[in-house]
């Protein structure tokens, strides 16, 4: 530290004794104009020495001139050029201020002004890795969960609704930069119901600043989507149609009506995808329920048809000049009929045998509504203030029968009036989760080189639940009490940060910030009146972001944060959910959270990027762990803390412009993982490496053909006490644009070899409850066929010039997008 400490003072004399030229871009009308060019060039020949471009004030500071004479160039698109007189830099002049230059609009404007630039695949920051996945041919046609899985470090667990990132749990998923506060399970189906077609980027944020939410050890994964910045009215649509093993469909309508002072965008995608999973358990245990040792060969297939609304509307409004209204309203709606059918055979040593048959009909349908204000004002050229108020409304309503059968070997009907092996059987779980947060933030520029963001923010949560099991026994239908739960739930979250932002050069910054946090957590039972959680956690969150440029394109990159995972409602509620006639699916009231120290450096070179990732876990929560009942009669599933995991992962992302017509990408994300757990009979630590591998291929046929090939490779990995095998995929598309602006037609298949089967193991690690040892094979839809879909997009509408706010809020958007959630 030391070292560093006097580094950085040395670049800080040495910027002394060179020159800064500095100065203000307005409008006609007094508006800041941000984003133009300034350009400092040499007086004698023109040449251009330094550029960059004004902030959102309209200044710029362009450091390190050398003594000799300039002139200085500004340039906007819809403005006329500007270019100074010359003016001279001595070594007695260091600071040369030009004041406030008003910027001339080009009375010869465009109709339309079209801007093309191919982003990289892979931009990595200081908070993490941003994917630019608007351009892939693979994007179109497909949901937004389809595309998580392509992207590097990323794992998405079908079978139990988890989304893992860089080999752990303990992911937030956001929307434009706003939490998701929805159940895992729900999350999913809602990732999968969202169309990936007016996604732009997705940030995989591993150390985010003080500024965002503690909540996710594991890390942020923000989903970015599109909004258009066109004056005018203008839009479009795409409709997509595919098959796997069950027809897809998709259609969607994106609308925008852009003013001087006003913007209006509204969108709305309707999908319906037919499914179909199908797993094989092999394997032995000695459970209670059957009466001693047995040997299971067990077989399900579920069938699903998921039918997703999704609706947003928001508006933009400029009060004046300095303030801005912003309103937005989304609803989510999902219906998604299900029928599982399962056979298993159970050879009861040494020679009984039990063949059991269930059919399961479910229905999962959920309801989701959230609303924003939010008001932003300028007190002055240099801070500004802003006020947030969201409101979430969420409803679940997933009902379920069970029609069973147990015959043994003589063919007689047994356990028929056992409340858990009933013949027939029905489930219900009822959620409501109503979320308010309101929050204000503050950002003062304090000098030319010091920056000060601050802010709070208030949570408050209720969930009322209620779930069970009925048995049909001797005509009537009975509430076992075992496995019949009744929930009620309030949460609340304080916070408050401060964070600074220090440029010592343009080549030097740093972020310090700290964030604090309040929480409690009070669940009761209704109906009994007990108290199963009453928690309160204060934390600090510190958070430092050191990033240097060390040439040209090359940059340094150090951060620490400090960030948390609190267990999920699902988490924590006594709730029991049918799985088999042996085992079912239960929370863990006693679950604690996790608390997570991420160390990162990070190094870029042009757009290859290289980073070095150690973090610390102390009781991360694995999910889907086996123990056994109070009564030692039936297995539960549950989800456990580790005692602790740590993890060294080394990423990269290697970009490769082969030719004009053919680039290529690949990235890694892996390293050693070791952890500990002692919630089994025998407790152990283990250590393994596992990694992913992910690459993408863009090849340009012709002028309006182009075609995409990409692919991945999940290595070996372990969740708490299971093991689970590697698997890859390979996915292709095919791009077609159509002349006269007529849009695109695009062609894709997912997992066209169908290679993604996944198998997973019990009791490989240490002795699970019952002395289970089982094999789980799990295929997925396109383990049967790929999935292959068409689509068609288009836009239409006049383009107009690009709106200026709205380019601010984009471009801002691009550098710290939701900073303050």
């Amino acid at each position: 530290m030391k070292t560093l400490c006097i580094s950085l003072l040395l670049i800080c004399m040495l910027q002394s004794t060179r020159a800064q030229v500095s100065g203000k871009v307005i409008t006609g009308k007094g508006a800041p104009l941000p984003y133009a060019t300034a350009s400092v060039i040499k007086a004698a020949d023109s040449s251009p020495v330094k550029s960059l471009l004004t902030d959102e004030r309209g200044i710029y500071r362009l450091e390190n001139i050398v003594p000799g004479s300039y002139r200085v160039r500004l340039s906007s698109i819809g403005y006329q050029t500007w270019v100074s007189p010359v003016f001279i830099i001595t070594a007695g002049t260091p600071a040369n201020d030009l004041g406030v230059i008003i910027m001339a609009e080009n009375i010869h404007q465009l109709i339309e002004v079209v801007i093309r630039a191919d982003k990289p695949l892979y931009q990595q920051r200081s908070d993490g890795l941003v994917v630019n996945v608007e351009n892939s041919v693979l994007t179109k046609g497909s949901s937004a969960l389809q595309v998580l899985e392509r992207l590097p470090g990323v794992a998405i667990d079908h079978r139990n609704s988890g989304i893992a990132l860089n080999g752990k749990n303990g992911v937030t998923v956001m929307i434009n930069g706003k939490p998701v506060r929805m159940p895992l399970g729900q999350i999913e189906t809602l990732l999968s119901g969202t169309s990936a077609d007016n996604i732009e980027k997705i940030e995989l944020l591993t150390t985010p600043p003080a500024g965002y939410d503690a909540e996710g050890s594991a890390g942020i994964i923000n989903i970015v989507m599109k909004k258009s910045k066109k004056r005018g009215t203008n839009g479009s649509y795409s409709l997509t149609g595919g098959y796997g093993m069950g027809e897809k469909g998709t259609a969607s309508l994106n609308l925008n009506r852009n003013t001087k002072n006003v913007n209006l965008y509204g969108s709305y995608a309707y999908s319906h995808d037919r499914t179909y999973t199908d797993l094989f358990i092999t394997g032995h245990q000695v459970t209670p329920f059957l009466g001693g040792p047995s040997e299971v060969a067990f077989y399900t297939k579920t069938k699903q048809i998921s039918n997703n609304h999704n609706a947003t509307l928001t508006a933009d409004i400029k009060l004046d000049t300095l303030t801005t209204l912003s309103t937005s309203l989304a609803y989510n709606n999902s219906h998604s009929p299900s029928y599982t059918y399962s056979h298993a055979d159970y050879n009861i040593l040494p020679d009984s045998l039990l063949v059991y048959t269930g059919h399961i009909n479910g229905m999962n349908g959920w309801n989701n509504l959230t609303g924003s204000v939010s008001i932003e004002r300028m007190l002055s050229q240099d801070e500004k203030l802003s006020f947030d108020i969201d409101y979430i409304h969420y409803s679940n309503n997933s009902p379920s029968e069970v029609q069973s059968s147990f015959i043994n070997k003589h063919g007689q009907q047994v356990y028929a009036n056992n409340s858990v092996s009933a013949e027939r059987q029905r489930g219900f779980a009822n959620t409501v989760i109503n979320v308010g947060v309101a929050k204000a933030d503050y950002t003062k520029q304090l000098n030319a080189k010091l920056k000060l963001e601050t802010g709070i923010k208030s949570t408050y949560t209720t969930s009322t639940s209620s779930s069970g099991i009925e048995s049909l026994l001797n005509g009537a239908w009975v509430k076992n009490s075992v496995v019949a739960n009744e929930i009620f739930m309030k949460e609340g979250i304080a916070a408050a940060y401060a964070s600074f932002t220090a440029n010592f050069s343009n080549a030097v910054s740093l972020v310090a910030g700290v964030r604090y946090e309040y929480s409690y957590t009070n669940m009761d039972n209704p109906q009994t009146i007990e108290n199963l959680v009453n928690r309160k956690l204060s934390v600090l969150f510190p958070t430092l972001l050191f990033t240097a440029k060390t040439g040209e394109r090359a940059e340094l990159q150090l951060s620490y944060t400090k960030r948390i995972s609190r267990p999920t409602y699902d988490d924590l509620a006594s709730y029991v959910g049918y799985s088999d006639p042996t085992a079912v699916y239960t929370g863990n009231p006693f679950l604690k959270p996790t608390i997570t120290n991420n160390i990162k450096l990070g190094y870029n070179y042009g757009d290859y990027t290289f980073s070095l990732l150690y973090s610390h876990d102390d009781n991360p929560i694995s999910r889907y762990q086996l123990s056994d009942s109070p009564q030692h009669d039936l297995l539960y599933i549950s989800p456990q803390n580790l005692v602790y995991q740590n993890n060294l992962t080394f990423q990269t992302n290697l970009p490769f412009k082969v030719s004009n017509w053919w680039n290529m990408s690949y990235s890694f994300v892996g390293g050693l993982r070791r952890f500990k757990e002692n919630y089994t009979q025998y407790p152990f630590t283990k250590s393994y490496f596992g990694y992913s591998i992910n690459f993408n291929q863009s090849i340009k046929l012709s002028k309006s053909f182009s075609a995409e090939i990409s692919g991945g490779y999940n290595s070996y990995s372990i969740n708490g006490t299971q093991t689970i095998n590697g698997f890859g995929i390979l996915n292709a598309g095919i791009k077609k644009e159509l002349k006269n602006n007529k849009g695109t037609i695009q062609l894709s298949a997912a997992d066209i070899l169908s290679s993604s089967r996944i198998h997973v193991y019990y009791g490989t690690l240490t002795p699970q409850p019952f002395n289970i040892y089982s094999h789980v094979a799990i295929n997925t839809e396109s383990r049967h066929f790929p999935i292959i879909k068409l689509t068609y997009t288009r836009s239409f509408g006049g383009a107009g010039m690009l709106n200026k706010n709205k380019q601010e809020s984009g471009s801002k958007d691009e550098s710290d997008r939701i900073r303050k959630n």
